[in-house]
């Protein structure tokens, strides 16, 4: 891709950044115990008895859903695609030849399935054999082969191994060559996105410039008149009106996506949408594709975005509902959209440095996306609620279990999303003890050390590693909830205000090795309060502290959360306590709550009395990993006008 615009940002492969602190023991409980369960529960599910054209066909194992169209089953591919994936990952971090052979056997598994003509999804080839791509909208066929594609480059990046890189490969020349706009062709598209981004990727791991064209027609076709899914429907002899959600704005196809400016449809299907459109904005330089990205991250961040960095409310179409609809016990809040979240912030970044999408990333990363694995690595959250009366609780497995392994991946991956490399420019988008090898282009390299007990501390020391004095720019982000950060280089002040640029101080200078970089960005307890359009959290109050959302459980606090309340003069202290969930900052501070003199009155003619309580925090993404029980984000808060109510029983 020799066109590719070089002024653009990129992630630096996985294998090129090693993680220690908060993160790395969350790598290595994923590499150590969390893959091979997934491999483990994957296979008792039947998805390999699926694949393997050796084995018999087997039953129909998990039941149709909304008539005879759709079954989770027809997605297994995917879940292999993204086991894979954080395979290599855990191989990277630590070479385990069981693990190899296990995925090995997968991939041959595949390569024999595989068509003569390239084709590859084991439900149309073993299931339903001379179906194939008569259902684009419902039934997955380019989401398996994008999440098979992305295991694929990142099993090469972590063991040089070609094997399932190429089956791809050869699978996306099929669809080269089945769908577009050239006469014979189909012009589809996949009613679940996210062969978009896996066609950038597999683009950047071959330089094969079709693959990245591939993405863009898929991008650009995307909701034109007609519609495609209703010649299709009407192909397969059914209306478009027959389909159960209704609109095509669940599958972000009901207009072309450069005329989108609200976050509609299926959270999940939209952050990968929204992703692969970023990733082909950075790598042709495309900014038509720009102005929609920009009101769709305002229409999401300013609207429709959960305190956790959660998003989607509702269950029923798993996605969004109208603005300010942010209900807490019932919140869908799925893993998989705030891990795809992740995605979008993190390929935002793509144009540049800017804390908007930097900020958004970690929230997302450290709540919304962190709660959906438990601290052992062995359970799993699907939905993502802010408030639980204790009947929320983890899992081991799930019949659409597309959940753990995505967490899984991004957990083991998470060094790729903490910089960024682009032509005499390095960038750090978050903070964890590790280092990093970074291209800054020309043949430049730069080895980036960096020390820091981030996010129980803000204090980061970054030591520059060159083997000549470089000019180069490094910019770091300032997120923007930091108080008087503070900034040095070789000891000498940096006056912050000087050279922040867009939430990041840009520092150009040249650079010696052995420069050391000292940034703190402070850690205070905060109150967080909601838009009073969000009216389930009127009269409430959020506690955070640097990157970290927290809750109240009953496990430290006591039955009856409902009934507490922080006033809004009560200190909020903060503590590390290293025995407590695997050694954690927890937040404590004097509440009230509703004394237990109510009898068996359903109804006064006078308030409730309150008396004095203690208050216990801890972070929101460590909650159900002790004794199950009741769960609370928003608290009631005193001297804070609050006429309105919850609505869900928690007021």
């Amino acid at each position: 891709m020799s066109d590719t615009p070089a002024n653009r940002f990129r992630p630096p492969a996985v294998p090129k950044v090693k993680i220690a602190g908060f993160w790395g023991p969350r790598i290595d409980v994923v590499a150590d115990k969390t893959v091979n369960i997934l491999f483990d529960r994957c296979i008792a599910a039947g998805t390999l008895d699926q694949v393997d054209p050796a084995l018999p066909v087997p039953d129909l194992r998990i039941p149709f859903q909304h008539g005879n169209s759709v079954t989770t089953q027809m997605f297994w591919d995917s879940d292999f695609g993204k086991i894979i994936e954080t395979a290599a990952y855990a191989i990277d971090r630590k070479r385990d030849p069981g693990l190899e052979r296990r995925i090995d056997e997968v991939i041959d598994a595949y390569a024999r399935l595989q068509a003569e003509d390239g084709y590859l999804d084991s439900w149309f080839q073993r299931m339903r054999p001379g179906e194939r791509w008569t259902n684009l909208r419902d039934c997955h066929e380019l989401y398996n082969m994008g999440h098979l594609i992305e295991g694929a480059v990142a099993y090469h990046h972590a063991t040089g191994k070609r094997r399932l890189l190429d089956v791809m490969c050869r699978c996306m020349d099929h669809v080269i060559a089945t769908l577009g706009r050239e006469p014979g062709q189909k012009r589809g598209y996949c009613g679940h996105p996210e062969v978009e981004l896996a066609l950038v990727r597999l683009a950047r791991a071959t330089g094969e410039r079709r693959y990245l064209d591939l993405a863009t027609y898929f991008v650009d076709e995307r909701g034109r008149s007609p519609n495609y899914f209703d010649g299709e429907a009407a192909a397969r002899g059914e209306s478009g009106e027959d389909f159960w959600f209704g609109t095509h704005e669940y599958s972000q196809s009901h207009r072309p996506v450069r005329e989108q400016d609200k976050v509609v449809g299926h959270a999940v299907r939209a952050m990968y949408l929204y992703s692969g459109m970023a990733d082909v904005a950075t790598e042709t330089g495309d900014g038509t594709l720009v102005a929609p990205l920009e009101r769709l991250w305002a229409d999401l961040t300013e609207k429709n975005l959960y305190v956790t960095g959660g998003l989607g409310p509702s269950q029923a179409n798993e996605g969004f509902t109208f603005d300010y609809d942010l209900p807490n016990e019932s919140a869908y809040a799925e893993t998989c959209a705030a891990v795809a979240l992740v995605f979008w912030a993190s390929r935002m970044l793509g144009r540049g440095p800017d804390g908007r999408f930097g900020d958004i990333m970690e929230q997302a990363l450290y709540n919304g996306a962190l709660s959906g694995l438990s601290l052992d690595g062995t359970k799993f959250f699907y939905e993502n609620p802010l408030a639980s009366r204790g009947d929320h609780n983890r899992w081991t497995w799930h019949r659409c279990p597309c959940c753990p392994p995505n967490i899984a991946r991004l957990v083991a991956s998470v060094g790729s999303y903490a910089y960024g490399e682009a032509e005499g420019e390095a960038a750090v988008h978050l903070y964890c003890a590790g280092e990093a090898d970074l291209d800054l282009g020309g043949g430049r390299r730069l080895r980036l050390l960096q020390d820091t007990h981030y996010p129980w501390s803000g204090a980061v020391r970054l030591t520059v590693g060159l083997e000549a004095p470089t000019d180069f720019v490094l910019s770091l982000r300032i997120p923007a909830w930091a108080q008087d950060p503070t900034l040095s280089v070789g000891g000498e002040a940096i006056d912050v205000a000087a050279v922040r640029v867009k939430g990041y101080a840009r520092l150009a200078r040249r650079w010696s090795p052995g420069d050391v970089v000292e940034l703190d960005v402070g850690m205070t307890p905060k109150r967080l309060y909601a838009n009073p359009k969000v009216r389930q959290d009127a009269g409430r109050v959020a506690l955070k502290r640097g990157p970290l959302v927290y809750c109240v459980e009953a496990v430290d606090n006591g039955p009856g959360l409902h009934g507490l309340s922080l006033p809004e003069a009560a200190e909020i202290r903060d503590a590390f306590e290293p025995e407590l969930l695997g050694g954690v900052v927890a937040l404590s501070a004097a509440a009230r709550t509703d004394a237990a003199d109510w009898g068996g009155d359903l109804y006064r003619e006078v308030p409730p009395q309150r008396r004095a309580a203690a208050l216990r925090a801890v972070p929101y993404y460590a909650w159900d990993n002790r004794a199950p029980g009741e769960m609370l984000v928003w608290l009631r808060a005193d001297g804070v006008e609050a006429s309105a109510r919850d609505g869900e029983g928690q007021a």
